[in-house]
């Protein structure tokens, strides 16, 4: 089976591959498409930007779609930078911006006041339908400096709840297993699963 993931971030489709290794599909990422056009993320939710980019992805190309969005929440920021994050410090934003804007603002602020949590939101749709939602969540700390040279986005500055190295600093097949990412495509995988039983 073909499945479009969504996205033209390397690093994204990396790890997703990675987690649907075990899973009997073709991955394919939007590059290997010619014509799709761009799909603004203006979503006040990570839900409405996942399900907008599976629902125009599965009907513009005619074929099953997953797509995600994801996002950092911290306590002390009252939720920011949530589906902001990948803009997190304004127009041509780098995931090296972000994150220095990121430990700027929290300057200052003690371990125990820097609470965060990743939400990933997966969709998948079929052919401009939504089949089906996941979402996973990894609850953790903002660290005080960036550290790791693995993993993308907010990952050098991310310590998940029970960890004392960065999501950067792990060998990516351990932060896979406890990831946002990988806890909504455990979720995701039971949704494919079960529509695709009813067609095969």
């Amino acid at each position: 089976m073909e499945l479009v993931v969504a996205t033209r971030n390397k690093d994204k489709l990396r790890e997703i591959k990675a987690l649907l290794k075990s899973f009997p599909v073709k991955v394919f990422s939007l590059d290997s498409f010619k014509g799709v056009p761009e799909i603004m993320e203006d979503g006040k939710t990570l839900e409405d930007n996942a399900i907008k980019k599976a629902v125009q992805v599965s009907k513009f190309l005619k074929k099953f779609a997953v797509a995600d969005d994801s996002g950092l929440e911290v306590e002390y920021l009252d939720g920011d930078p949530g589906v902001y994050s990948a803009r997190f410090s304004g127009k041509g934003a780098t995931y090296k911006s972000n994150n220095e804007k990121l430990l700027r603002l929290l300057r200052g602020v003690p371990l125990v006041r820097r609470k965060a949590c990743f939400k990933c939101v997966i969709a998948a749709a079929d052919k401009g339908r939504v089949i089906g939602i996941a979402e996973g969540v990894c609850n953790g700390k903002i660290s005080f400096v960036s550290k790791g040279d693995n993993g993308f986005g907010y990952d050098p500055v991310f310590i998940p709840d029970g960890c004392k190295k960065t999501f950067a600093e792990m060998d990516p097949a351990w932060k896979n297993k406890i990831s946002h990412r990988s806890k909504a495509l455990v979720k995701a995988k039971k949704i494919i699963s079960k529509y695709l039983s009813l067609y095969l």
